[in-house]
């Protein structure tokens, strides 16, 4: 009889010379439309207010075109460890980055929209082994959501969060680890809730850079800085959400664009890493080209930008709002964030917080934009988490 464990499949990225000739000779052959209208608007925010500037997209079209290395990347995740296994009758990919340390504590860590595993890869290292050997270590995996980068593509509707997270404990489990810490913003986050208030049998306790309360709270008794956070998150909700209004709507219609025009899926995607991050002119000031371009490659060679839509299909504003979570919880809140939810608000469904973080800098990608500072709010977190367990 076959063992869970031998269930997993080591897996490798290879991407064929002529999907990378097909990306090359699209990119050659883009059609592009003329300038935005608030050309000219001096260096700031307001450069970006009609979308991805025209001179921003051409420079990193050439350079995606005639510089930036898939190959490289492609190592990278090789290295790491990659694996596959079917559950619940997907197939779902993860990175599994094992710690030398016998004392290290299982981890699963989450990404989100339009993120990929992408985020984790130049944290996943410092996390399993530390430098640092007094610090705390884990036992990384860095799943891919169903519809994501080398995970299957659902084929039916019912992959919402709750049934991914359910996945993620049937995976830990095959792993052998069947008590675990888990981390995650965005989709990763929401799912990380998930997992905390259905599986607190399983689930040590997490970290989250998405702390949403339940709905219908009021803002009496909140500071200036709460009403303020309150007031953005409002306002990204209802005045910056076109994305995934389409995306939960019609992500079908969206999905023909990003499947097949590559200077539509970049487009598509950097205009959430120019907005969501601490930047001021240009998301390139926090994040590299490099990375944001494996990123989308991973989508386009994927063929993934349609299906990881879905996602908002599946789920938007579908967490239940009666959902609890006892086990400790570490809560950090970037000030660049699109989402910041005020402590008492959180606190009204993370009923165990053993530590608040808000930092100075950062904002919805934190591990790309201040991968040192989030290796260490995860690892301080989590080992706040840890301590209550001794």
């Amino acid at each position: 009889m076959t063992s869970p464990i031998e269930e997993v499949q080591p897996f490798e990225a290879h991407a064929t010379d002529a999907d990378l000739d097909e990306l090359h000779a699209r990119l050659s052959a883009a059609r592009l439309p003329e300038r935005e209208t608030v050309y000219g608007a001096p260096a700031g925010p307001r450069r970006w207010d009609q979308g991805v500037p025209l001179a921003d997209l051409v420079d990193v079209v050439n350079y995606w075109r005639t510089g930036y290395d898939w190959r490289s990347f492609e190592a990278r995740l090789n290295q790491l460890g990659q694996f596959r296994t079917a559950i619940d009758g997907l197939g779902i990919h993860f990175l599994h980055r094992r710690s030398t340390r016998a004392d290290a504590t299982p981890l699963i860590m989450t990404h989100g929209w339009p993120g990929s595993i992408t985020e984790f890869v130049d944290v996943a290292d410092e996390l399993a082994n530390p430098a640092d050997a007094d610090a705390t270590a884990f036992h990384v995996v860095i799943p891919s959501l169903p519809g994501f980068g080398y995970s299957d593509k659902p084929a039916s509707t019912g992959w919402g969060t709750e049934r991914i997270a359910a996945a993620w404990v049937e995976l830990m489990g095959r792993l052998g680890y069947e008590k675990f810490l888990a981390q995650g913003g965005d989709w990763g986050g929401n799912i990380t809730t998930v997992l905390a208030g259905r599986f607190p049998q399983r689930v040590l306790g997490i970290h989250t850079t998405f702390a949403e309360g339940p709905p219908g709270l009021t803002t009496d008794g909140l500071t200036a800085e709460e009403r303020r956070w309150a007031e953005e998150t409002h306002d990204f909700w209802h005045h910056r959400a076109a994305y995934a209004k389409q995306q939960a709507t019609r992500p079908q219609t969206i999905g023909y664009s990003l499947v097949d025009s590559p200077v539509g899926l970049l487009a598509w995607i950097l205009d959430k890493f120019a907005e969501w991050s601490d930047s001021q002119d240009s998301p390139f000031e926090r994040i590299s080209r490099d990375r944001i371009l494996d990123d989308v490659t991973l989508y386009w060679l994927t063929r993934t930008g349609a299906s990881a839509a879905r996602i908002y299909y599946e789920s938007h504003n579908s967490l239940d709002p009666d959902l609890r979570v006892d086990v400790p919880a570490a809560i950090t809140m970037y000030p660049k964030d699109i989402e910041k939810y005020p402590r008492p608000w959180a606190e009204q469904r993370f009923r165990r917080i053993v530590r608040w973080s808000e930092p100075d800098a950062g904002g919805h990608f934190p591990s790309l934009e201040v991968p040192d500072f989030f290796v260490h709010d995860v690892r301080e977190g989590l080992a706040a988490v840890l301590a209550t367990q001794e």
